[in-house]
C-alpha cells in the first residue's frame, strides 16, 4: 500500500489524477490532498479540490489549503484551458464540506516526520509547497520516500512560452528548491505528456463505460481537450499504478530561474556523455504506452 499526499492545483487534469488515485484503494491510500495557486487563483483550486472529494464522496481526506504565490511572485500565468471555473464548466455541484485548518506546508512537514522513509508526495502543479516546506524543515527531504512530478519539457519545447512548461513556470524558484534537495524524483514532462492524447475514441470509451465517474471524466476532457489534447497529471498516478506504461531515464536537471526568454527551462543531462562528470538528480519519463495509459484510466473510472 502506497501512503500519498496529493499536492495540486485542480484544474481538469488534476482532477481526474484525484479520481484515479481514489479509484485503487487497495493499492494507494490518500492521506491529504493540498491545493497550491497555479492553473487558478488559490481560492478556486482549494473548492475545486473539495468539489471533487464531494462527488466522489470522500470524507475521511482533508483537503489543507496551501500557497497562494510564487516564492519570487510575478504576473500570474493562469490557464484559460480548463474553463470557467477550472473544471470544465461541469456539473460538478458545489462542495459540502470545508478546508482543514493546517496550511499545506506544515501539514506536509508534520506527516512526512510522523511516517519517515513512507509517504510518497504526488505534485500535480508548482512546487511552491514542497520547496517552502523544505526551506523550513529541510530534515525531511531525508524522510520522504519519493517525490512524482508533473512538470517540466527536457527534451521539447514548452506550453507556456517555448522555452518552459507551465508548472515550472509558474514557480521557477520552488521547483529549483525541489530538484535541489536530493529527494528521490520522478519527474513526468511534456516528453511523455504529450505522448498521451485524449482523442474522441479514448473519450468515448470513457463515455461508454457506464459509470458517473467516467461520463464526468470525460465531460471535463472533452472541454479541455479542446485547448490541450494532452494527459498530463494522470500520468503521475498512472506511473505509481502501472509503472511498466512508463520509459524512465537517470538525468540531472535544473531549472533556468534567471529572467529572460528561458525563465522557467528545465535544462537537462542524460546518457553516459553528459553525465560523466555530474550525478543524476531524478528520473525522467520519455515515453509512454499511451494505449495502456488510456485502458487503465478507463477501467479505473469504470467502477
Amino acid at each position: 500500500m502506497e501512503k500519498i499526499i496529493i499536492d495540486c492545483d485542480p484544474g481538469v487534469d488534476d482532477a481526474v489524477a484525484l479520481m484515479l488515485a481514489f479509484s485503487a484503494p487497495e493499492r494507494l491510500q490518500v492521506l491529504g490532498i493540498t491545493t497550491v495557486a497555479g492553473n487558478l487563483p488559490l481560492p478556486q483550486v482549494t473548492e475545486n479540490a473539495l468539489r471533487v472529494l464531494t462527488f466522489l464522496q470522500v470524507e475521511q481526506v482533508d483537503v489543507y489549503a496551501g500557497c497562494s504565490r510564487a516564492i519570487f511572485p510575478g504576473p500570474p500565468l493562469y490557464s484559460s484551458v480548463h474553463g470557467d471555473d477550472g473544471l470544465g464548466n461541469s456539473s460538478l455541484a458545489a462542495a459540502s464540506r470545508q478546508t482543514a485548518t493546517q496550511h499545506a506546508v506544515d501539514f506536509i512537514i508534520d506527516a512526512v516526520q510522523a511516517m519517515p522513509g513512507e509517504i510518497t508526495l504526488c505534485m500535480l502543479g508548482p512546487m511552491t509547497n514542497l520547496a517552502l516546506a523544505l526551506i523550513k524543515t529541510p530534515e525531511i527531504a531525508g524522510s520522504l520516500k519519493q517525490v512524482v512530478a508533473m512538470g517540466g519539457a527536457l527534451f521539447c519545447p514548452g506550453n507556456i512560452t517555448p522555452a518552459a512548461e507551465f508548472n515550472i513556470a509558474c514557480d521557477p524558484h520552488a521547483a529549483q528548491v525541489v530538484l535541489s534537495s536530493g529527494v528521490p524524483l520522478t519527474l513526468y514532462g511534456l516528453d511523455v505528456t504529450r505522448q498521451a492524447l485524449i482523442t474522441p475514441e479514448r473519450l468515448a470509451a470513457l463515455r461508454q463505460s457506464g459509470s458517473r465517474q467516467a461520463e464526468v471524466a470525460a465531460e471535463m476532457l472533452t472541454a479541455y481537450g479542446a485547448g490541450d489534447p494532452c494527459l498530463h497529471d494522470p500520468c503521475v498516478i498512472a506511473g505509481l499504478l502501472e509503472p511498466d506504461c512508463f520509459t524512465l531515464l537517470p538525468a540531472r536537471v535544473v531549472v533556468d530561474c534567471q529572467q529572460g526568454i528561458n525563465y522557467g527551462r528545465t535544462v537537462a543531462w542524460s546518457g553516459a556523455k553528459y553525465l560523466a562528470d555530474s550525478q543524476p538528480n531524478l528520473r525522467a519519463a520519455t515515453a509512454v504506452d499511451d494505449n495502456k495509459l488510456f485502458q487503465l484510466l478507463t477501467s479505473a473510472l469504470s467502477h
